[in-house]
């Protein structure tokens, strides 16, 4: 099944029919995320080596594009995730790409430590006052990030610290989000779209494995530069979508995502 005749089925089975609920009422869409894991869709961008559909920036912004015309909570949650997968593919674990490829893992972006709210920007990207302390193989991050999506329903996040041993830079980590002393309050003042569970995630401190970190001390400042804003760019654009275009609930994404080639 090719991706594009995939997520029509999920548009059209999972992520219409709750859409004006998660507006609404502000419900994180659990079905609709579960749903793009099941058919693959969580995993488009991982390699094949480990599962994944392969594809790459261009094929994403079209999911996120798409499903943005249904639901917009769900489109956000997509767009932190798959810029956080473009991440984890060039520096996690093969553990971690296999579960995302398998579709049982949701990661997103813990990089923004300003609360003004809105959409980031360079300069909050790229300069973490959160700190890294390593004692044997363990660091300590602690933290306060702001606009975090899915926070509290992601199974990870890509986290930005001060660097370890290097005063110039930021140093990127793979924080699971089971880990202990990992805390998101309750969502007052929300920024994203409602329904995206977007809100603040607290380390104070959070311990993780050396192993965790996402590249080399001091080399998130060229990840974030060279990946996270261009995916996050691209993936914004395309789903800068005017709210009287988004597609009634109850019409078929099917009619309008008819597959223009085979490619998988």
């Amino acid at each position: 099944m090719s991706y594009r005749t995939a997520l029509a089925e999920v548009l059209a089975r999972a992520v219409a029919p709750c859409a004006e609920l998660t507006g609404v009422e502000g419900r994180f869409p659990r079905g609709a995320v579960t749903a793009f894991g099941a058919t693959g869709l969580l995993g488009l961008t991982v390699s094949v080596e480990f599962g994944g559909a392969g594809l790459g920036l261009s094929e994403a912004a079209e999911v996120v594009a798409r499903t943005a015309l249904v639901c917009p909570a769900t489109a956000a949650v997509l767009r932190s995730h798959y810029t956080a997968v473009a991440v984890i593919e060039s520096y996690g674990s093969p553990w971690v790409r296999g579960e995302i490829a398998a579709g049982r893992h949701l990661s997103s972006l813990a990089l923004v430590e300003d609360a003004t709210g809105g959409q980031e920007t360079e300069a909050q990207l790229l300069m973490p006052r959160g700190t890294a302390v390593r004692s044997g193989g363990v660091v300590a991050l602690r933290g306060r990030k702001h606009g975090v999506v899915a926070a509290g329903e992601a199974d990870s996040y890509v986290w930005s610290s001060r660097p370890l041993g290097t005063p110039d830079g930021l140093s990127l980590w793979g924080v699971p989000a089971h880990a202990p002393d990992l805390f998101v309050p309750a969502r007052p003042g929300a920024t994203g779209p409602p329904g995206s569970s977007t809100s603040t995630v607290f380390a104070d401190p959070v311990l993780v494995p050396a192993e965790a970190r996402l590249g080399a001390d001091g080399g998130g400042l060229d990840i974030v530069l060279s990946t996270v804003l261009p995916w996050l760019g691209e993936l914004r654009a395309t789903a800068d979508v005017r709210a009287d275009h988004r597609m009634p609930v109850g019409v078929r994404p099917a009619d309008s995502l008819t597959p223009s080639s085979s490619r998988a």
